[in-house]
């Protein structure tokens, strides 16, 4: 009888864990769209990324998290449209236990629609007590064609 328990035990531990790795995948990538809808927005990076980040920007510059703060010092929150729209497509959510890593092309429009960049971005995200965070980025611009 013993037996029996642990092997329905198993079976239902297997046919939950695919639930478990859609809703994380899911739960991830509605974070990552949220933070880039908001990307102007201090709140939005409070969130986003974990304490002990490491941001390897597009022009080769490291910082973290601290230094991406000290932006928003002394800013007011606007109500006026961000000089940068900013949103994700080709998003690619791998998960590896508690942590995640996304790849993605980045695409920032300026509001005036005057120019469009594009960058291919990779992100390690961590689960920690159950709340995900961002600990590793890399940016990589992608040139206009023809450069």
């Amino acid at each position: 009888m013993k037996t029996y328990f642990q092997a329905c035990l198993c079976v239902v531990t297997l046919m939950t864990a695919p639930v478990a790795v859609a809703a994380d995948v899911d739960d991830v990538t509605a974070m990552l769209h949220e933070f880039l809808a908001n990307a102007d927005k201090r709140a939005a990076h409070e969130k986003f990324w974990a304490e002990d980040l490491v941001y390897t920007s597009s022009s080769g510059l490291r910082f973290g998290k601290a230094e991406i703060m000290q932006g928003f010092e002394g800013a007011e929150e606007s109500d006026e449209p961000p000089a940068v729209i900013y949103s994700g497509e080709e998003v690619d959510v791998r998960l590896y236990g508690d942590m995640a890593v996304v790849a993605f092309k980045l695409i920032g429009t300026a509001s005036n629609r005057s120019a469009t960049l594009y960058y291919y971005n990779t992100g390690t995200f961590l689960k920690r007590d159950g709340i995900w965070k961002v600990v590793a980025w890399q940016a990589t611009r992608i040139p206009p064609a023809g450069d």
